[in-house]
């Protein structure tokens, strides 16, 4: 039997279900933020890395006696792998203030899933790590020629990796506060949704 005329050009699937409202479109992200968030998020990295060698048994230019003192291996190195998985788990957040699930929680989140976030939500606490951050790398870097001349510590090369390894983190909490200052200012400019669904 021939299909009615009145549905030959209705699209398939049609009655099934209604298409989805069309969403204000989101402020473009600009490049240069995108570039500082990155920055942000990978700023950590290079101090971890250092650190999962040291967990791993390389000295690092440590001496005998002091690698003891650091419990390295041993429990030490379980502290500096939680601590480099922790420090990058939390820095790789920072990308939730550039990408989509930073201003609308994913689906696949239960009951929240799909509702907006609320830009105070990001804000606060990534400014507050951000300045937390920046107060405790500038009193680490303070510090950083007297820890090096403790006995057995790096010397030379090694102490140089060292200094390099974890010189990153002076710019971790700035560029964070750079790219959370961007985050409200383009939220800011957002319509007011309670909730998004796809």
């Amino acid at each position: 039997m021939a299909e009615p005329p009145c549905n030959r050009d209705r699209p398939a699937g049609a009655g099934v279900a209604l298409a989805a409202a069309p969403q204000p479109p989101r402020p473009a992200v600009p490049r240069w933020v995108r570039l500082v968030t990155y920055a942000a998020a990978l700023a950590p990295l290079p101090s971890a890395l250092w650190r999962l060698g040291l967990a791993a048994g390389l000295s690092m230019g440590f001496s005998a006696g002091r690698l003891g003192g650091l419990d390295a291996p041993g429990w030490g190195s379980l502290y500096v792998v939680c601590l480099s998985a922790v420090s990058m788990g939390l820095s790789l957040l920072t990308l939730g203030l550039i990408r989509p699930w930073g201003e609308v929680v994913p689906g696949w989140i239960p009951i929240l899933g799909g509702r907006r976030v609320a830009p105070l939500a990001a804000v606060i606490p990534t400014g507050l790590a951000a300045g937390l951050l920046s107060m405790l790398t500038v009193t680490g870097a303070a510090g950083w020629s007297q820890e090096m001349q403790v006995a057995g510590s790096p010397t030379g090369p090694a102490a140089a990796l060292m200094t390099a390894a974890y010189a990153p983190l002076l710019a971790w909490g700035p560029l964070l506060a750079v790219t959370t200052l961007a985050y409200w200012l383009r939220r800011r400019r957002q319509p007011l949704t309670t909730s998004v669904r796809g």
